[in-house]
């Protein structure tokens, strides 16, 4: 099931359909396996706020190479809130060539405050599973994982877990992984730690992150 996208009129709106949607999240996986292509999503930000580059990298689940991309770049349809950024940031899905199995996005699925991040509407939106890898919480408290690679510690908020923190790299920062929509939360950890073979951050979100800024950098969109 998907569910269609339009901007809001404003905060208090924005707020109102994260709350209605949040009941369709599936916290559990559809059972299909491990994915053939995934996807990843980043947005880069002028200095001004005033325009934004969208980028979406479809990258072979196997070899990690990039079988796909497709970049977006224009003004922002919504104002700068923090845990609205989903408003901000819809990056092109559609101008794929690829529909790939999986979304991971550069930040939050249920770990944010209403448990709607950006990761839980696009997947939503796009009816694919998603996870969220935020580089820093947005809610919850946890104890440090352990050191070394795949050590976690639960994210809790308000006694609920919302997900988890993890290790990708032998004494590097933890990363907040939180299920989107469709998949669940162990299997979630499992797909980014395949994704991060040699750096913090799954070659997804490196990958959409260079895409966007490239495409920022080059001007496009309106000045």
């Amino acid at each position: 099931m998907t569910v269609p996208y339009r901007p809001p009129a404003d905060v208090a709106e924005a707020r109102r359909v994260q709350e209605e949607l949040r009941s369709r999240v599936e916290l559990v996986g559809p059972g299909s396996g491990v994915p053939t292509t995934v996807a990843g999503l980043d947005v880069a930000y002028a200095q001004t706020r005033d325009r934004l580059a969208a980028a979406v990298t479809v990258l072979d689940a196997g070899s990690l190479d990039v079988v796909d991309e497709a970049v977006h770049a224009g003004r922002p349809a919504f104002p700068y809130v923090p845990g609205l950024f989903a408003f901000r940031e819809m990056p092109a899905l559609d101008r794929l060539a690829v529909r790939p199995d999986l979304l991971v996005c550069d930040g939050h699925g249920v770990a944010h405050p209403r448990r709607f991040g950006l990761a839980c509407h696009l997947g939503l939106v796009t009816g694919l599973p998603a996870i969220g890898v935020g580089k820093t919480p947005l809610v919850g408290s946890w104890t440090p994982p352990g050191p070394r690679r795949g050590d976690w510690a639960e994210l809790r908020d308000g006694g609920e877990v919302v997900g988890r923190v993890l290790r990708t790299r032998d004494g590097t920062r933890p990363v907040f992984v939180s299920v989107g929509h469709r998949i669940g939360l162990a299997e979630a950890v499992e797909r980014v730690l395949a994704l991060t073979p040699r750096y913090r951050l799954p070659e997804t979100t490196r990958t959409a992150d260079r895409l966007c800024r490239r495409a920022l950098a080059a001007g496009g969109g309106p000045g």
